[in-house]
């Protein structure tokens, strides 16, 4: 899909550990106890966990079963000052532009032997922190396109003064502390898109806790629930440190350590989840004999351009796209059942796919 997110936060929150957890081995960062281990953007490709793929193969056997996958960014830890180059902070930044959603971890946990960059645990001042930082950088850039268009608007150009007023706007909402995803409506945003703003971003908190944090929710947590409310935004809490143990067993043994931990699942799980509703997109799934595929698409998608991520071929010569249902799989057996049903829709080119489609497409080159 060529979307990606971008990891963040202060140093010594437990970004790297998480990234390393949440990659198991594909593009693994060094975690240290120590500000700026991570000097430049780690790179990672993630799985993304869906029980769909597990009960689609239960009915239709395959040689192999394929995820969908996210791709991430492991930014170094952003401090006071980054932006006007303190500590890594414009190489950061500019990381940061490059990403298209932000998954900001946020330290929810006392241990005396991990240092804080600032000093004590406070995760509202962290998170202002790097709000500040990012609504500063994009006040400088705000700045310098309103000066860039200002003359042309003032020549009576009617795009110029459409985006003069955007800036004006931006500019504006940045001074009084407000990031430019809530100063903007959607349309603004697209029309500013080549201004990569940082605070234009969407944002997923997650609350780093200790394992005596997953079963109740501390204070530290709470505040930062509060706040993600307040902006609109979701939260996501996992234990870094357990999610690393977690990764590092057995598949055999995992089970009972999640038990143990009172976890259903491991958090990473809902954390690839999340970051990959933050970044608008679904699912679709083709299944078969060689294959149990999950295919990711921007939500709103239409049946040509799902076709599209298989392969450009499809697209360019598609004729029509079979759809049925996980449920009506579940309840006929066999895809010979839900077409003698008469379950399975022939949808055409202006067809939405929907998350969890069962796809298959006729197409001729």
């Amino acid at each position: 899909m060529g979307l990606t997110a971008g990891i963040v936060g202060l140093p010594n929150v437990g970004k790297s550990t998480i990234f390393n957890a949440l990659c198991s081995g594909s593009g693994r960062a060094e975690a240290a106890n120590y500000p700026f281990c991570t000097i430049d953007p780690n790179h990672g490709v993630v799985p993304v966990p869906d029980e769909r793929l597990a009960r689609i193969t239960a009915v239709i056997p395959t040689d192999k079963i394929v995820p969908a996958y996210l791709e991430l960014f492991d930014i170094a830890g952003l401090v006071r000052g980054a932006s006007k180059g303190e500590g890594l902070g414009n190489q950061f930044l500019g990381h940061i532009k490059s990403v298209d959603a932000v998954v900001h971890v946020v330290r929810c946990f006392d241990d005396g032997d991990v240092v804080h960059v600032d000093g004590g645990i406070d995760p509202l001042r962290d998170i202002s922190t790097v709000d500040t930082e990012l609504m500063l950088k994009d006040f400088e850039t705000a700045e310098k396109g309103m000066t860039r268009v200002s003359k042309a608007a003032k020549t009576g150009d009617k795009e110029m003064k459409a985006r003069l007023g955007v800036y004006e706007k931006i500019h504006e909402a940045l001074g009084k502390g407000i990031p430019a995803r809530k100063a903007l409506d959607a349309e603004e945003l697209a029309a500013v898109a080549d201004m990569h703003l940082l605070t234009s971003k969407p944002v997923l908190y997650v609350t780093n806790v200790g394992e005596d944090g997953l079963r109740e929710d501390n204070e530290y947590v709470k505040a930062v629930a509060a706040h993600a409310a307040g902006e609109g935004a979701s939260y996501v809490k996992i234990c870094g440190k357990a999610e690393s143990e977690i990764a590092e067993l057995p598949p055999e043994e995992r089970a009972d350590f999640l038990e143990s931990l009172g976890l259903a699942e491991p958090g990473l799980n809902s954390l690839a989840r999340g970051i990959y509703k933050l970044l608008g997109l679904e699912t679709f799934f083709t299944a078969g004999k060689e294959e149990n595929r999950a295919w990711t698409i921007r939500a709103g998608a239409t049946a040509p351009q799902a076709a599209g991520v298989i392969h450009t071929d499809f697209e360019k010569g598609f004729i029509r796209a079979d759809v049925y249902s996980l449920s009506d799989l579940e309840t006929y057996k066999s895809e010979a059942a839900i077409r003698a049903a008469g379950k399975i829709r022939s949808e055409g080119r202006e067809y939405v796919v929907k998350d969890g489609d069962i796809m298959f497409f006729k197409f001729n080159v």
